[in-house]
């Protein structure tokens, strides 16, 4: 049976005890009704990574910003390596820290020149760089998105457009629907990572092939 490497498991572990993101806040407002077409794990809208016929979907909701996060990243890639045609995985925004409401928008500006993931694993490995939990340097992660390969003006046109505002809002409300508190935060089919850890995530995904 396959097993996570106990120094990753050590290292996820330790991170997790001291920098787990939780929320501070939440959006009052409304989604539109196109921002709403799916459900509370996953909406049309939301990037995905893997084929729509896996029998296994892994939601993360994530905080690009959020040490535990990019630590699980690579973990989670692996899951998805070791099974490319049968694990697939839905990211969902849980914008917890300072300015990382920025970075999603870069992300999605990002989704739409197709450079999702180079982008996405630019901030991810350049993370300390950038993210702080109280003095983001919003002006590193530009020129970290820009190095993976975002162009950046169009993405300034597209930034803060009614769409992005709308996919915000959804995802703050499915955030307060799910009881979504802290990133990462995980489901399998919809069954929640309750023991948490990588080597659970990865017995869960199993349990479930």
């Amino acid at each position: 049976m396959f097993k996570i490497p106990f120094s990753l498991v050590f290292i996820l572990s330790m991170i997790l005890l001291s920098t787990g993101c939780s929320d501070s806040g939440s959006d009052s407002s409304e989604p539109s009704v196109n921002a709403a077409q799916g459900d509370a794990y996953e909406r049309a809208y939301s990037p995905s990574m893997g084929p729509e016929s896996a029998k296994v979907t892994i939601v993360e909701f994530f905080d690009p910003a959020c040490e535990a996060c990019r630590a699980f990243y690579p973990l989670v890639k692996q899951i998805m390596e070791r099974h490319p045609e049968d694990v697939r995985v839905v990211l969902r925004y849980a914008t917890f820290h300072e300015g990382s409401d920025t970075v999603v928008r870069m992300l999605e500006a990002a989704r739409l020149q197709d450079v999702f993931v180079p982008v996405l694993e630019g901030l991810l490995k350049a993370q300390p760089e950038w993210a702080s939990h109280h003095a983001p340097n919003i002006d590193r992660a530009w020129e970290v998105a820009k190095a993976s390969g975002l162009n950046l003006a169009e993405a300034e046109m597209v930034m803060n457009s009614a769409e992005f505002d709308q996919r915000l809002t959804q995802e703050t409300a499915d955030i307060r629907e799910l009881k979504i508190s802290q990133t990462p935060t995980f489901f399998v089919n919809k069954k929640p990572l309750t023991d948490f850890g990588g080597q659970q995530l990865y017995d869960l995904v199993v349990s479930e092939l």
